[in-house]
């Protein structure tokens, strides 16, 4: 409740006070009283016009604010804030707004409207800031900065236009006689002009001018200078143009990079940047700028952003590798690096400072998460990527951890072709190494090379946990306490007891794809006998008669010798258990039937039944994939089956397989026992 009445005594008073307050004469007599009582030194006085202001301020009227911020008011309403009653001690504001915040003009401006608005600007900023810092509530603060904004834009605006303006001031910067003071001035002037505050649509558009009049050349000039003050202000004014429009710079690039006349462009001198000892928030920019260059952030910039790419990855790229291994190698070392692009230089041992390096380091994981087809076809071609991981040579542990952490964003591409790389070149020998060495204190190195391991464990990179465990074991085996050493183990054996599981499924596979594809051929051949062939059975009797036909030595009548019968089944049957069958003709011959539906004796054979038939069958397959390795030699077809190498009936040297040495008094019993004793010897 009481809020609520605090807040409806505001509402009344500022409906009594505004009307009072807007009345033409009322700050003229505040002004007045003011000066009075300073002269009288009445100090109740003066902190009581203090309360009233500062009071009439937080109504947050625009209508007050016109009157109290002019500049027919504005110094003597700071002149009346300089007596807090809080505080004890008088404050100069306006003796320091007169005398030192004095408005430098690198170049002159004419227009007296232009001047006042940037003296307003400078003072209001001061109230908000500096004075009034503690007592004004957000929304006071957003009126005043909706003043300095219409202000800004209105400068800028005005300025912008000015042709004469802006043509002297650029003919100015690029002039070779102008002294180092009037260029750092014309450059911050710059800088303002370029980042003033102001809403986002004319700050967009601002930017867009200014890169039609030329102010990127303007930039590259002033990027190439040894003032390490100028190249900040230069950083600044690119980062200010990416935040606005990136296709700006990189069509700048794109279109300037092969044209340019200069010894190195714009993107050369960027990537340069970033291997120059400047501050630590400079060296931070030259990355952040390469940064939101190289980014593919949104569908309509791919055009531009990629032919910065390939201008990049072509000319530049293979120079930041270059500046590691040099800073890595040993003091009797020198060596001499330079980029296709014409970046040169000469890199000495430990040219490079550590922020340096940990700043390439972390700008190359940018690259390979960001571009990984551009960086694994670079790795995969050259020795970049150790290059990169000389780091661990370094004694500054935040480098070997930087290069740990390389590893693990390479990795992380999922890339089978580079991951075997790795493994081809041993390229995590550096880091094993680097982690047995401080692998016994608890410290970052430790956690990030765990870190490494317990990736390439939870994402079952397996080719990597059998090279690691495989190649580094030896040395490993000392920290097998740790909790991720042994999860590392186990996933190692896990992958080991799978491979002989599938190994030994794939061996059953086979033999049981040899039986099955044995049985199916046995059926198409049965079923697929042409009953038609059984109308010519007299005329093949007749023909087997015939053959069957003996003549004696002396001439005399020849007789007819019947052929044996032959029985309908399986496998034939004889009586006579001192009959000595002729030489056995390979089994598979004697078993098969004849297209027209007779045996091989000439008879005419009864078709088995098909239960009898499968199970021949089976026993036949078991013995085709028992036999394989025999010299009579089982081979592998066209279709995948096994088929057994036979001799021709004309051929005696060959001999059937033993597998099938089935006589005539054999029953379909006892070659089914055969059979399996065969298949249960194969190795």
């Amino acid at each position: 409740m009481t809020r609520i009445m605090e807040r409806r005594e505001n509402r009344i008073r500022q409906g009594i006070l505004i009307p009072v307050i807007e009345m033409c004469d009322f700050f003229p007599k505040i002004v007045n009283l003011f000066r009075k009582c300073k002269d009288l030194g009445d100090r109740d006085g003066l902190h009581m016009i203090f309360r009233l202001v500062k009071a009439i301020i937080l109504l947050n009227s625009s209508v007050i604010f016109d009157k109290i911020l002019s500049d027919a008011f504005i110094l003597d309403i700071i002149d009346v804030l300089e007596y807090d009653p809080e505080v004890h001690i008088v404050q100069s504001h306006r003796a320091f707004l007169e005398d030192h915040a004095v408005l430098k003009q690198a170049k002159p401006i004419r227009n007296a409207s232009v001047v006042s608005r940037i003296h307003q600007t400078y003072r209001i900023r001061y109230i908000k800031d500096v004075i009034l810092l503690k007592v004004l509530n957000d929304a006071t603060k957003a009126s005043l900065d909706r003043i300095i904004q219409a202000n800004n834009a209105f400068v800028v605006s005005f300025l912008k236009d000015d042709a004469y303006f802006i043509h002297e001031l650029f003919e100015t910067m690029r002039s070779s006689n102008v002294s180092a003071g009037s260029k750092s001035e014309l450059v911050f002037l710059l800088r303002e002009f370029c980042t003033v505050s102001m809403q986002s649509d004319q700050q967009i558009q601002l930017s867009r001018d200014l890169a039609n009049q030329g102010v990127l050349d303007i930039i590259s000039d002033v990027l190439r200078s040894q003032d390490k003050v100028l190249v900040s202000a230069g950083t600044d004014i690119l980062l200010h143009f990416l935040n606005q429009d990136p296709n700006l710079l990189r069509s700048y690039i794109a279109n300037h990079e092969e044209n340019s006349g200069e010894d190195i462009s714009l993107l050369g001198i960027l990537v340069k940047g970033m291997v120059i000892d400047f501050s630590g928030e400079t060296l931070w920019q030259f990355q952040e700028i390469l940064r939101m260059l190289l980014n593919e952030s949104s569908l309509d910039m791919v055009t531009q952003c990629r032919a910065v790419i390939e201008l990049f990855y072509k000319k530049y790229f293979d120079w930041l590798p270059d500046i590691i291994e040099s800073s890595c190698l040993p003091k009797s070392i020198v060596r001499s690096t330079c980029g296709s692009g014409g970046v040169g230089t000469r890199v000495e041992e430990y040219s490079a400072t550590p922020e340096i390096l940990l700043n390439i380091c972390e700008f190359l994981r940018f690259c390979v998460v960001h571009h990984p087809y551009k960086t694994n076809i670079n790795f995969l071609e050259s020795n970049s990527m150790e290059k990169i991981l000389t780091l661990t040579r370094r004694r500054e542990r935040v480098l070997v951890v930087a290069a740990v952490r390389f590893m693990r964003t390479v990795i992380g591409t999922n890339d089978e072709l580079l991951i075997s790389h790795v493994i081809v070149l041993n390229t995590l020998k550096p880091i094993i190494e680097a982690f047995v060495e401080h692998g016994n204190r608890y410290n970052l190195l430790q956690s990030t090379a765990l870190g490494l391991l317990e990736y390439i464990r939870k994402e079952n990179k397996k080719s990597l946990v059998v090279h690691v465990v495989e190649s580094f074991w030896n040395q490993l085996v000392k920290f097998g306490q740790l909790e991720s050493i042994q999860a590392f183990k186990l996933k190692y054996q896990e992958f080991m007891d799978s491979a002989e599981i599938e190994e030994t499924t794939s061996v059953g596979h086979m033999r049981k794809k040899a039986d099955e594809r044995g049985l199916d051929k046995e059926e198409e051949d049965y079923f697929n006998t042409d009953s038609s062939n059984e109308e010519d059975s007299a005329t093949q009797t007749t023909r087997s008669q015939q053959q069957c036909m003996v003549k004696p030595d002396d001439g005399s009548q020849i007789h007819h010798i019947p052929a044996r019968p032959k029985s309908g089944g399986l496998v034939d049957h004889d009586d006579d258990k001192d009959h000595k069958p002729p030489p056995k003709r390979p089994a598979e011959a004697r078993i098969t039937s004849s297209s027209d539906g007779k045996d091989t004796d000439g008879n005419i054979r009864k078709k088995p039944k098909l239960e009898a038939r499968i199970s021949f069958s089976k026993n036949t397959a078991m013995a085709n994939v028992a036999g394989r390795h025999s010299p009579a030699s089982s081979t592998i077809n066209s279709d995948g089956n096994v088929d057994a190498r036979k001799a021709s009936p004309g051929s005696p040297n060959q001999q059937p397989p033993e597998s099938f040495d089935y006589t005539a008094g054999d029953s379909s019993s006892e070659m089914a026992v055969d059979t399996a004793e065969a298949a249960d010897s194969d190795p």
